[in-house]
């Protein structure tokens, strides 16, 4: 008996997994900050998702064109960078700290560097000036890679927050116990528990009804619509056919492509075109990548029906785009 790849078991996917795998924290800058009224830290250029996480008292979070949002214990905010935005004890207190890049911080009035001294270490990654302060938050900075990455940060708004009643305080828990600790491997800890809270938290502000998430993510819950994206998603390289994929769904060809499109707003292959691209985009960037293999990573037979592919959807040639820099 002949056995296709198609015919391996293959791990459920769907899109916002798909996306999600793009967010990393490697050896993060992760701290806990204590404080006391009057506080405010601005930050010129931001990572592309800074996460707050607030343990008790009361913050701010203020970015250019949004509403200030109030931080309550156990809350969690996410900034998309790299536009800059400020945190503080209010939406009106003037900056007092800059933060320019993860190594450089000056003082607001004057444009000094920071001393130490304005900022004790008060455990190995605590700072403040006293450990019983009334204001106590966790602040992770997350990188998130590629062309993927790029279609996550561009479902988020520039700015989001759960309320604790929605995040995990098991996490919070773990996360700040981990915080005092100086233990081997104590930095992958840390990086991995940033990342499922960040992943906790996009989730579930993605099923808040005032989240507005992308089309694709609503049409996830969809009987139909989302067993043909989770099949793409699960296997992009599969033949598929909107035959093959309306069979997953249970459905007519004609009942697929009428409620893929309805939902998704565009249809069921040329959804996945644009996902190959994507994917295409960040392999065509790793070390040795052709376009020939790239292609057959994509679902195509040749790197000639992949190239054309290719530049008819993002309207440039993939060689070109394997020399050109993608986004951090």
């Amino acid at each position: 008996m002949t056995v296709s790849s198609h015919d391996v078991y293959v791990d459920p996917m769907d899109a916002l997994t798909d996306l999600l795998r793009t967010v990393h924290t490697d050896g993060a800058i992760l701290r806990r900050s204590v404080t006391a009224p009057p506080w405010s830290v601005a930050h010129d250029s931001a990572a592309p998702l800074t996460l707050y996480a607030v343990l008790r008292g009361r913050a701010w979070v203020v970015v250019p064109g949004e509403e200030p949002v109030l931080l309550a214990p156990g809350d969690t905010a996410v900034v998309r960078g790299p536009g800059p935005h400020h945190i503080a004890d209010a939406p009106d207190t003037p900056p007092r700290v800059r933060v320019h890049d993860a190594l450089h911080c000056t003082l607001t009035h004057d444009g000094s560097e920071l001393p130490e001294s304005a900022t004790p270490r008060l455990g190995p990654r605590t700072y403040g000036p006293d450990p019983d302060a009334p204001v106590a938050l966790v602040t992770g900075a997350h990188r998130v890679a590629g062309s993927v990455g790029r279609r996550l940060l561009d479902a988020l708004p520039p700015l989001l927050t759960v309320p604790a009643g929605d995040s995990s305080a098991t996490l919070l828990t773990l996360l700040t116990e981990e915080l005092d600790r100086e233990l081997p491997g104590q930095q992958t800890v840390l990086d991995r528990l940033l990342d499922l809270l960040l992943v906790r938290t996009l989730r579930a502000w993605f099923a808040r009804p005032q989240a507005r998430p992308p089309a694709w993510y609503a049409a996830l819950g969809d009987p139909v619509a989302g067993a043909a994206l989770k099949a793409m998603h699960g296997d992009p390289a599969h033949p598929w056919t909107v035959a093959s994929l309306a069979a997953r769904a249970g459905v007519s060809r004609a009942g697929l492509a009428r409620r893929f499109t309805a939902l998704v707003g565009e249809p069921p292959l040329s959804y996945l075109t644009h996902w190959r691209m994507t994917l295409a985009t960040d392999l065509l960037r790793e070390p040795g990548a052709t376009v020939a293999s790239v292609a057959r990573q994509v679902g195509y037979t040749n790197a000639f029906a992949f190239s054309t592919a290719y530049k008819r959807t993002l309207g440039i040639s993939p060689s070109r785009t394997a020399t050109t820099p993608g986004p951090a």
